[in-house]
């Protein structure tokens, strides 16, 4: 008997351990599996990536607008 709870307190442990990497590692996993989902199928092509746009600026459209715009301006107090 003390053989099965020695092994059944293995098995939680084991699932909790794994359990507390997945939160613990959530966004580094996640990425990677989407690297290696990316990786198996064979429909992804890597130059469909658009590398030329820009990082910074996610709106550059509406980014002269309001620089241009004077009632956006900062008053003094």
């Amino acid at each position: 008997m003390a053989a099965i709870t020695s092994a059944a307190i293995a098995v939680v442990a084991v699932i909790l351990g794994w359990i507390t990497i997945e939160i613990a590692c959530k966004p580094c996993l996640e990425q990677g599996r989407q690297a290696i989902d990316r990786n198996l199928n064979p429909d992804y092509d890597p130059d469909d990536d658009d590398i030329r746009a820009p990082l910074n600026n996610p709106t550059p459209a509406s980014a002269p607008a309001a620089a241009s715009d004077p009632s956006s301006a900062v008053k003094p107090v």
